[in-house]
């Protein structure tokens, strides 16, 4: 009735690229079906069997020649504008929804879960949480930042951050921080050396010494660091370790530096 129309024409590049979408096992079933009828197209099958074979229809065999003969192997992931299913759920919904997340709690908790936000906004829970991952939501996180209420907190940060950015000449910037609760373990065999084929060993019994906690600087321009440990953590231990690096680094350390640094 229909003359068999001509064998689909395909590269090597194409039919390697339809052949691994149909055997990766995360592509679409409407591009492996799609892939499967081109490459049916290409073998020089005529509509009619492909159609049979493929369980479609005959008009679904010639759209999808037709596209892929315009826009290769990218046409046949692509679904026309205004085709497929229509969603349900709103962009008004979906911004009250992510609103609602950001800017209000629950009444008798922290954060908002997906039941408790899928039950106030009348929406199922698989919604809500496709929502949450499209915007990278995650109330269970908690994010949280304090600011020193030191009135003169503004003119100390300046200070700290205007010698990163602009250092006066030849002067000398470190990076002061310390770590508390330390572990002070006295291991009954010492760990091995690591070197290479072999990896470090340690033993499951040990001495305790108590915590201690480490102050250290680091200086920017050539690495050298200085460190110390002492066995409490507080502003004096810390005023101390400052006045070490003062007499470490004599004449180049600002001391406004150290001591604003202390107090943030």
């Amino acid at each position: 009735m229909w003359d068999p129309p001509e064998p689909l024409v395909i590269t090597d590049e194409q039919r390697r690229t339809l052949h691994a979408w149909m055997a990766a096992r995360n592509t679409p079933q409407k591009v492996v079906f799609r892939s499967r009828l081109v490459l049916m197209a290409a073998a020089g099958s005529s509509n009619r069997h492909i159609a049979r074979q493929m369980a479609t229809s005959r008009p679904t065999v010639i759209l999808w020649r037709n596209r892929f003969r315009q826009g290769g192997p990218t046409a046949l992931t692509e679904d026309a504008p205004g085709r497929g299913r229509k969603p349900r759920v709103t962009a008004a919904k979906v911004k009250q929804i992510v609103d609602a997340t950001l800017q209000t709690t629950p009444g008798a908790a922290t954060h908002w879960s997906v039941r408790t936000m899928a039950k106030t906004q009348g929406v199922s829970p698989a919604t809500v949480q496709r929502i949450w991952d499209a915007n990278g939501l995650q109330p269970h996180r908690t994010r949280t930042f304090k600011l020193s209420k030191d009135k003169r907190f503004v003119e100390k940060l300046t200070d700290v951050v205007g010698l990163y950015l602009n250092s006066p000449d030849k002067a000398l910037v470190m990076c002061v921080d310390e770590k508390s609760q330390i572990q002070a373990l006295d291991r009954t065999q010492p760990g091995l050396p690591l070197k290479k084929g072999r990896c470090g060993t340690m033993t499951r019994d040990y001495k305790r010494h108590g915590t201690t906690t480490l102050f250290a600087a680091l200086n920017v321009l050539d690495g050298r660091v200085i460190g110390e440990c002492m066995p409490r953590h507080r502003h004096q231990e810390y005023l101390t370790f400052l006045r070490k690096l003062d007499r470490e680094t004599p004449g180049v350390v600002s001391h406004k530096w150290l001591y604003n640094r202390a107090l943030l």
